[in-house]
């Protein structure tokens, strides 16, 4: 390994150390807790060091949340391939959602909530963030009906991110999540969805 390939190695390596150590750091104490003089102190590197790989704090948030979205869609597409069938498939694809975001706060944070200058929707977006709509939107494009795909995954993520919002703030009785989550691949797609009730 010649001494270039070496620095290399060790740059991506430091990139991955501080965006983990965010992401770790964001989970234990919230995302006001990450500060750039803490993750120097953490990583264990100068305040100048950390700036080389990231200009500030929101670049380190979009960084993170670019893992995030790759997560997301490898998780949402591990769902979807043991469901059987289009509709059981949105189902445990919309589960699977709302379970990522309770088991991952801070980073949903990163994702949805927090200001970054990730380019949403746009045909320059990372492939990242096209990779996690598009895990949503292949399940929901086959129960779409004659709805056009992409407006009405845009509506059932809306749906989605609103619970996880208003479950997350103590807004909505925790022990209804599984009904909400029924009533609304009942409504989207319509009564034939609908779970057998006894």
């Amino acid at each position: 390994m010649s001494i270039q390939e070496r620095r290399e190695r060790e740059r991506a390596e430091r990139h991955q150390l501080i965006i983990r150590t965010a992401r770790e750091l964001a989970e234990a104490e919230g995302w006001e807790a990450v500060t750039t003089r803490r993750l120097a102190d953490r990583i264990e590197y100068s305040q100048p060091v950390l700036y080389s790989h990231f200009a500030g704090k929101d670049a380190i948030v979009a960084a993170v949340a670019l893992e995030g979205f790759a997560e997301l869609a490898a998780d949402l597409r591990a769902v979807a391939r043991e469901a059987d069938g289009p509709v059981e498939t949105f189902r445990a694809v919309a589960g699977r959602y709302l379970a990522f975001a309770a088991a991952n706060p801070a980073l949903y944070d990163a994702m949805f909530t927090l200001a970054t200058d990730l380019p949403f929707g746009r045909p320059d977006a990372p492939a990242a963030l096209k990779e996690g709509f598009a895990a949503l939107a292949g399940p929901v494009a086959e129960v779409a009906g004659p709805e056009d795909p992409e407006p009405f995954t845009e509506v059932v993520w809306a749906a989605l991110h609103g619970l996880v919002t208003l479950a997350r703030s103590g807004r909505l009785r925790p022990d209804h999540a599984e009904h909400r989550l029924a009533l609304l691949v009942e409504r989207m797609l319509g009564k034939e969805a609908a779970p057998e009730r006894r």
